[in-house]
């Protein structure tokens, strides 16, 4: 993932050929999903943050540039990668019990390392360590199994492994790289190589543009759509090009964006690729009110986790997105294709809407349990969580519709009322 771009740099890209916001029907299962994961993966899980006896600052996966790792050096981390506990099958059943619709892999990350078996480098899962599996392989069958969308990432400008790749200035000289022959000759043959060898795509997910110029990030975008033309491109393409935006890295938007088709990647700890020091972890009920802000804004959460050089999900992971997966059972219908619902900008709650029906979520509930809305068309309010046995009826008073409940929230992350005409 990136560390220096701005939310505004990612925020507003321009759709190219591609028809205005909220048109192009490309995107429809992306808006009807919401919730994908990101799985951050890589050779850098070995040193988990930690490189000779030093705790490294920063995220996990720069751990090659934060402290200046000799290529010579890192590569021997991959002669050491045989992450023998990696379970496609139970990666992809995670996602389907937290209610994540689709899943981004890491393909190639900034340190270079290949994640798929590519006939442009030996530097890759399947030729450079003891695995010698294709773990991109087995997770696109576990996903064509389980019917969840399979989304990839790909480092298109910084590789710190690859001579002519940008952002390694301790091994090589600047002023001697060939970035134009790196897009050319090694880039797009590689996005060309997971386009074609892993069935349907539905996403690449570039990142860190940096340097890429307009032409090159056009012409990748062109690649991409020729081999897969459903497959979307994320706004990190660079140059403001895209099929939809991409916030900055666990950013929520204050307020409303509803112009744009736009997404939050998110970690559940501090760190993306795995790091054996980052207790960081968000709670359950900021996860899932995380969640709803980003949904009753209009975009989707795409939410990581960082499995370890044997290709186990740290605990801690799996127990907040069983979690959520468990209130999405019974909320799931205020999520999955809604959209931005007619309140906004207020502190207490959030608001999502589908048909004719409106739902309110609650973050903070009220001791009095009366819940002041403005004054809206509404003449039922029931729980959405038909588990729920409380009273709950709807008043108009003046400009205000007051929904009447409990004294205490029915649930302890986030409650739903579904309010109808």
């Amino acid at each position: 993932m990136g560390e220096s771009m701005t939310e505004v740099e990612y925020f507003k890209p321009e759709r190219g050929q591609r028809p205005g916001a909220n048109q192009d029907p490309r995107l429809n299962w992306w808006r009807e999903a919401k919730f994908g994961m990101f799985i951050h993966w890589g050779v850098y899980a070995i040193p988990a943050g930690v490189w000779k006896g030093e705790h490294i600052p920063g995220i996990g996966e720069w751990i090659m540039l934060r402290a200046e790792i000799p290529i010579a050096e890192y590569e021997q981390l991959a002669g050491q990668f045989n992450p023998v506990k990696y379970d496609a099958d139970e990666i992809v059943k995670l996602a389907k019990r937290a209610g994540q619709k689709y899943i981004v892999l890491t393909s190639k990350h900034h340190d270079g390392f290949c994640m798929y078996g590519s006939a442009e480098t030996d530097y890759n899962i399947v030729d450079a360590t003891p695995y010698g599996v294709d773990i991109l392989k087995d997770l696109a069958e576990a996903c064509a199994r389980e019917g969840i969308k399979l989304g990839l990432y790909y480092s298109q400008t910084q590789d710190w492994h690859h001579p002519d790749g940008y952002g390694n200035t301790w091994d090589f000289k600047e002023e001697e790289q060939d970035f134009a022959d790196y897009i050319e000759n090694y880039v797009k043959p590689q996005v060309r190589e997971i386009l074609s060898n892993y069935g349907p795509i539905a996403i690449i997910w570039f990142d860190t543009p940096r340097i890429i110029a307009r032409h090159q990030s056009q012409e990748l975008l062109e690649l991409v759509h020729e081999l897969q033309p459903d497959c979307l491109v994320c706004g990190r393409l660079g140059n403001k090009l895209g099929d939809y935006a991409t916030a900055q890295d666990n950013a929520i938007p204050p307020a409303l964006q509803a112009e744009i088709d736009w997404e939050t990647p998110a970690t559940i700890n501090d760190t993306w690729g795995f790091k054996t020091h980052d207790y960081n972890w968000k709670s359950t009920t900021q996860l899932i009110r995380n969640l709803v802000d980003i949904i009753s804004k209009g975009g989707n959460y795409l939410l990581n986790i960082g499995p370890d050089a044997e290709g186990a999900i740290p605990q801690p992971s799996v127990e907040r997105l069983e979690a959520m997966g468990a209130w999405l059972d019974a909320h799931g219908e205020a999520i999955y294709g809604t959209a931005p619902g007619p309140i906004q900008g207020v502190d207490w709650c959030r608001m999502t809407r589908k048909d004719d029906a409106a739902y309110l979520h609650v973050f903070y509930w009220p001791a009095s349990g009366r819940l002041v809305l403005p004054k809206m068309d509404v003449s039922a309010a029931d729980w959405l969580d038909a588990s729920v046995d409380a009273s709950l009826a709807v008043n108009h008073e003046g400009d205000s519709t007051v929904i009447l409940g409990p004294a205490a929230a029915p649930n302890e992350h986030v409650t739903v009322i579904k309010l109808s005409k």
